[in-house]
């Protein structure tokens, strides 16, 4: 057996990597990105002293068969020690059965131990301890004494354990099957994540072209399983999104915050065809802010599509009616990252980022701003509220007809037979929205049984919270536009108007951002500096533009519409495509001197079939941007959300697990949930016992709970 020097407890990555221990990667590339979080623990790595420096770490920081598997190297002979951490480090991995000998064997030593010490030889204590205990023979007792020579009487259970676990198993691969095993592993561990056998076939097949020598099926399989570590498989052939699911979720304790103290912020789209007033008919797009403490759904908006002017008017109802958040956590998409909102913000997912930008209205307000992880719904915990009310809203009985299904694959037999008006549609949201926040029975750790509204009512009474100034209303208020004076006179040109005062002939040239009512271009604009400073207001001097921002938006759209009829008459007018006319002037060329021969069969082609035609839809779901107005004025002026009232608190005993399903139902229904059961309930469903008790109750139902 190879021999490993026992004094040797640190260990730089190049000599992991070539040690071959299990479950550690055979490069130092590999051990590094484990050795990231050794360096973390207190006594576990150490600056290697000498030239070239480094860092070595301590044996104990590695996994737990490559700790056995470096124990049963140090052995050269049946009565080799090992030193006393690595002992209890192998007994720790030991199965229980063995474990129990182990204490079976210390207490018969025991017993003759205190033999002796009364004056009884030890000879005679072993005769005598033996004659009374099955499977302790003499010969095994002395053994025993033994293996705990010199070892301290704390540490004897560790030496104890039967030697033949600790042995190292012989090797099972060999440097004959190494080209296939790595051949085999490199298929196997793809992101396309194929499977075994068919990987296996391959491995076989090339195999015996190239004369390697292969093992079992089986027998493979268990090779990679225990050489390439679980959570590096799973990285492998299902890339970052299963890396992820190896490792848990964060758990974000709420109960140490307070009302309004963050918020956050996303959209969803309602499964339900809404008609506008303009004509238009589509799904909704839907806006909202939840406060983080309560779950409660603060304000929101509604559009065609999301944009910043909903998130605009969104946020300043939030301020209006409740205060000012200190944090927001906001999805990365471009309604939320635009620079009016987030401008100066850090860690921003969009747009690049110029230390000459403007301070949005979030940082203006000294508002922390955070942009949840892309593609990663679970930090945006908004995302639950929506699954929580978004499919009762779609499935409103007074939406029968007009609910689309909540993927494509799942459209309801009525698809399409009507679209709601909007007027409707927002109305029963608006129902929907407060009974989501007035439901009783909620278990979050916050609400323990009580409703959102009660919950963030409870805490926003003996709460901090910032009233916003009428200086700060005017932020989000107003739309804005970076731009730079005249270099000349100051002045400011925008959407064609022309706005001056005379400080601005003052700043010639100056970066500025100007902030104005998205109604009405024609009333003046707000002058800052791209640091948030205040500077002026400026009056529109010339009002040859636009009188509000949507009739410039209105007029870009049917520029761009005139631009697509432009392209189409084009198309009509010259109907070849540059490839026929590439066609057209190959075959009109010269003939060549000498003909050749065609190598490739070229197939005739008779009529084709018509291509089907789909069946007209029974709702015209495309839009009709030539009236934005109407729209901007509604989103602006929906109704301000109010707190719902105060509701009383139940508090009831529980018993197991009918008293959780009880419970439950109870929450589902929205009744009343006392403290203490939304307490216990928490705590109970994170049992066995429960589940076990569901797995009975879904196998065989009630009958099979006892």
């Amino acid at each position: 057996m190879s021999r490993v020097e026992p004094s040797k407890i640190w260990w730089s990555a190049d000599e992991l990597a070539a040690s071959k221990l299990p479950t550690l990667p055979g490069t130092r590339q590999g051990i590094n990105l484990l050795a990231a979080a050794w360096r973390e623990q207190p006594g576990c790595a150490q600056r290697k002293a000498g030239r070239g420096g480094g860092w070595q770490y301590h044996w104990s920081v590695l996994p737990l068969e490559a700790r056995k598997a470096l124990l049963a190297r140090t052995e050269t002979a049946p009565d080799a020690k090992p030193e006393r951490g690595a002992a209890w480090a192998a007994f720790d991995g030991l199965p229980q059965k063995t474990k129990d000998e182990a204490k079976r064997r210390l207490q018969i030593i025991q017993q003759v131990e205190e033999l002796v010490s009364i004056g009884t030889t030890q000879v005679a204590a072993v005769d005598a301890i033996a004659a009374q205990t099955a499977k302790a023979s003499p010969r095994s007792i002395y053994n025993w004494f033994k293996m705990i020579e010199g070892v301290a009487d704390e540490d004897r259970l560790a030496y104890l354990a039967p030697r033949h676990r600790l042995v190292a198993r012989k090797a099972t691969s060999s440097t004959e099957t190494r080209p296939f095993m790595e051949f085999l592993t490199s298929l196997y561990l793809r992101l396309e994540a194929p499977t075994f056998k068919d990987c296996y076939r391959d491995a076989v097949r090339v195999a015996k072209s190239k004369g390697w020598t292969t093992v079992h099926e089986r027998t493979a399989i268990r090779r990679i399983e225990k050489d390439v570590p679980r959570v590096t498989t799973v990285f492998a052939r299902e890339g970052l999104t299963g890396l992820m699911r190896c490792f848990p979720a964060q758990i974000r304790d709420r109960s140490s915050m307070h009302a309004l103290e963050a918020v956050n912020a996303d959209c969803h789209k309602i499964d339900v065809f809404v008609e506008w007033p303009d004509g238009t008919i589509n799904r909704p797009q839907i806006i909202a802010f939840q406060d983080l403490y309560s779950n409660k759904m603060l304000s929101w908006r509604v559009d065609h599509d999301p944009n910043k002017v909903m998130v605009m008017a969104a946020f300043g109802e939030l301020i209006e009616n409740w205060g000012i958040p200190r944090r927001c956590l906001f999805d990365n998409g471009r309604e939320f990252a635009n620079k009016w909102m987030t401008g100066g913000a850090k860690h921003r997912f969009r747009g690049k980022i110029r230390e000459d930008d403007p301070l949005g209205v979030l940082p203006l307000l000294g508002i922390d701003v955070t942009f949840a992880t892309p593609a990663h719904g679970q930090a945006k915990p908004i995302e639950r509220g929506f699954r929580d009310f978004a499919s009762s809203i779609a499935k409103d009985v007074r939406f029968a007809g007009a609910y689309v299904g909540n993927k494509p694959t799942a459209k309801p037999e009525n698809y399409g037979d009507r679209a709601i008006p909007a007027e409707t549609f927002l109305q029963v949201l608006a129902e929907r929205v407060e009974e989501h926040n007035a439901r009783e029975g909620r278990l979050s750790a916050t609400a323990l049984g009580r409703s959102f509204d009660d919950t963030f009512a409870e805490s926003y009474a003996r709460a901090p919270i910032q009233k916003a100034t009428e200086e700060q209303r005017r932020l989000w208020l107003m739309y804005q536009h970076n731009g730079k004076l005249n270099k000349a006179n100051g002045e400011l040109k925008f959407q064609g108007n022309h706005y001056h005062s005379d400080w601005m002939s003052e700043h010639p040239s100056r970066q500025i951002v100007a902030r104005f009512d998205a109604d009405d271009l024609h009333s003046g604009v707000y002058i800052y500096s791209p640091e948030g400073e205040y500077l002026g207001f400026a009056e529109c001097r010339q009002k040859v533009g636009f009188f509000d921002l949507s009739g410039a938006r209105k007029t870009a759209k049917r520029n761009s519409r005139i631009k697509k009829a432009e392209k189409a008459l084009i198309k009509a007018h010259a109907p070849i495509s540059t490839d026929d006319m590439g066609d057209a002037l190959d075959q009109a060329a010269p003939a060549p001197m000498k003909t050749v021969s065609a190598k490739v069969v070229s197939p005739m082609f008779g009529k084709q079939p018509a291509k089907l035609q789909r069946p007209p839809r029974k709702i015209d779901v495309t839009k009709n941007p030539e009236v934005e107005a109407a729209r901007e004025a509604m989103i602006l002026n929906m109704p301000a959300r109010t707190a719902a009232k105060d509701a009383p608190i139940g508090s009831t005993p529980g018993d197991r697990f009918r008293r959780a399903q009880e419970i439950l139902e109870r929450s589902e229904a929205g009744k009343p949930i006392g403290e203490e059961e939304a307490k216990w309930l928490n705590g109970y469903r994170q049992s066995s016992e429960y589940k076990g008790q569901l797995l009975m109750f879904k196998t065989h139902g009630a009958s099979g709970i006892r």
